[in-house]
């Protein structure tokens, strides 16, 4: 058996840690493989760049998908270890990573298929369709070394090792970093290959991912083993029943997102420009927050499993009480120096104005967001996907006509104000609901604190 944390017993703080702190790298690493794609991108020139932004709806469709895949992955695994099934624990690796082998076959099929009818409805033009589908050819041919290991490092994850992964992630964008401006730009016998080039280096970096993440699993950890048939269907079902929830919520919020940016566009084109910065910037400032809930999730599934109620609870109020005092530290940091901060990705003085405005209201919410993004979390670490999806659909519906009463009100700044405030609402709804049903620590039968605490959200 492979190296893995014991969840089970110890400090919840100190594993807690030692699970976020991995994921705070990973994290870091992500961001910076995007910026990095988007830097040298850029230097191509207008259209291209245009090209590579048409591109951003079919991609982050299939990390959604795959995301949802590995969230259905590490859920039931998690439980799985936690109650000793060690070979049962292989066989649904080993069913789960079949399926998203069959499900990365048809998106890639498809997206082939479909992908000049969906540049043309995302309103590219004839100049750019060439540029978006050479890009997105290459994409899909290698989307199987994206998709099979945000899986597998999942599966990973759920055992407690998040190190591992970490690095991983930090060497793929390293190695991304190096290839973009050589198969980019070329050099020595290698040719310049522009956009292609760049989708080539991404394939080439994920191909890293997936054979480290395959020999983590059957070797290191030992979560490998040949199919059964017996099982093959339930654990599919298992899966599916935590992935699809999953995959509709990973889905909200570049919805969430495209709706502010439609309103946005109807006050002023520098708002829309400020807003794109902005939800660069937004990425860092819930860094902590994607980092801890990469480590509560397998945490709590863990726990769960093995009957610690008491653990699990502890740990999700302690976790939300953390990352509000964390969210209100940076929002500190932010208020004092919003200005200076705007100024390095806004060099006009209109867009200027609405990147300082979003900075200075959005962030206020971001402790409140925190809280509703880690019950969601955790309802699909207790197994009840359909509950955190309700949770994200509740929140879009406080959300969409609060910002759009802002911006009625007050433009682009009663907008922010109005994100905002829905934030904190839900938030602190979220919080109230959460501690209510954390006052049974002392049972020990798994249904009966569980049934009380998810049946608001029925």
């Amino acid at each position: 058996m492979g190296k893995e944390l014991d969840l089970l017993h110890g400090s919840i703080t100190r594993t807690l840690l030692r699970l976020t702190l991995p994921n705070l790298l990973a994290v870091l690493s992500l961001i910076a493989f995007q910026l990095t794609d988007a830097y040298f991108i850029s230097r191509l020139g207008t259209e291209p760049l245009a090209a590579f932004g048409l591109t951003l709806a079919p991609t982050l469709m299939v990390i959604s998908i795959a995301l949802g895949l590995g969230t259905g992955m590490a859920v039931p695994l998690g439980r799985l270890l936690g109650r000793g099934k060690r070979e049962e624990a292989q066989q649904f690796v080993s069913h789960g990573l079949l399926l998203a082998l069959v499900v990365v076959t048809a998106v890639g099929l498809g997206g082939l298929l479909t992908q000049e009818s969906l540049f043309r409805l995302l309103g590219g033009t004839e100049r750019l369709l060439p540029l978006a589908q050479e890009y997105m050819t290459i994409w899909y041919w290698g989307v199987g070394l994206l998709v099979l290991p945000i899986v597998g490092n999942q599966a990973i994850r759920a055992t407690g090792n998040t190190f591992t992964p970490a690095l991983v992630t930090v060497l793929v964008a390293l190695l991304n970093a190096v290839l973009d401006p050589i198969l980019m730009f070329g050099l020595g016998p290698i040719p310049a290959m522009g956009l292609k080039g760049a989708a080539l280096a991404t394939v080439l970096a994920w191909s890293l991912s997936f054979l480290v993440a395959a020999y983590l699993l059957a070797v290191r950890h030992r979560l490998i083993t040949r199919p059964c048939a017996a099982r093959l269907r339930s654990h599919w079902r298992s899966l599916l029943h935590i992935a699809r929830p999953a995959t509709l919520s990973n889905l909200l919020n570049p919805l969430a997102n495209a709706v502010l940016i439609a309103l946005l566009a109807r006050i002023d084109t520098h708002a829309v420009a400020a807003f794109g910065a902005a939800i660069r910037i937004e990425s860092f400032l819930l860094i902590g927050v994607t980092a801890l809930c990469g480590a509560l999730a397998p945490f709590l599934a863990q726990n769960l499993g093995a009957g610690r109620q008491d653990r699990a609870y502890k740990a999700l109020l302690g976790s939300i009480h953390a990352i509000v005092l964390v969210q209100l530290g940076i929002y500190g940091l932010l208020w004092l120096g919003n200005e200076p901060l705007a100024s390095i990705f806004a060099t006009d003085p209109q867009t200027h104005h609405y990147l300082e405005q979003f900075l200075l209201w959005v962030p206020l919410g971001y402790g409140a967001l925190a809280v509703v993004i880690l019950l969601a979390i955790s309802l699909n670490a207790m197994s009840q996907p359909l509950p955190a999806l309700l949770l994200n659909i509740l929140r879009l519906s406080v959300l969409l006509p609060g910002a759009w009463l802002g911006a009625y009100l007050n433009g682009a700044e009663g907008l922010f104000i109005g994100v905002a405030l829905a934030n904190t609402l839900l938030g602190l709804g979220s919080y109230l609901l959460a501690r209510h049903h954390l006052g049974s620590l002392s049972e020990t039968t798994e249904q009966r604190p569980l049934a009380r605490f998810l049946r608001p959200l029925r």
